[in-house]
């Protein structure tokens, strides 16, 4: 049970669905710049791999069943933060996706990228 005492303790992994292996890596590695920290995967079995930027961890799973695709991953850093790296990925051309950065009633700064499987991340500044 997540207590008032207990959330300082408590971190989420978002699970995001693969079809492809190459495409991921491709989109995660390539492009967004995540490290692959461990991979899972039984003898001619699907993958499940761990990722991470910085301090941001996501699961991929080509296992049937872990999560549907189509998810959404909120990402809260800074305005700075936010700036650089939308200039980071925009200078790297990825010819699959062309985020633009834009402002919602919660912040100054955001932009989207979605993965080649339907899951999205939404990057967005916090407000000073």
């Amino acid at each position: 049970m997540v207590t008032d005492e207990t959330t300082e303790q408590v971190r989420a992994i978002a699970i995001f669905r693969i079809f492809d292996e190459a495409k991921a890596r491709e989109f995660y590695i390539d492009w967004l710049g995540f490290k692959i920290d461990w991979e899972d995967r039984p003898e001619d079995q699907p993958i499940y791999m761990q990722i991470s930027r910085g301090e941001l961890v996501i699961h991929l799973s080509e296992h049937h069943g872990d999560c549907c695709p189509g998810a959404r991953l909120f990402v809260t850093m800074s305005r700075n933060a936010v700036d650089q790296y939308f200039e980071e990925l925009t200078a790297k051309d990825y010819k699959y996706n062309k985020p633009g950065m834009s402002s919602a009633p919660w912040t100054d700064a955001c932009f989207d990228v979605f993965d080649p499987f339907g899951n999205r991340i939404s990057f967005n500044a916090t407000r000073p």
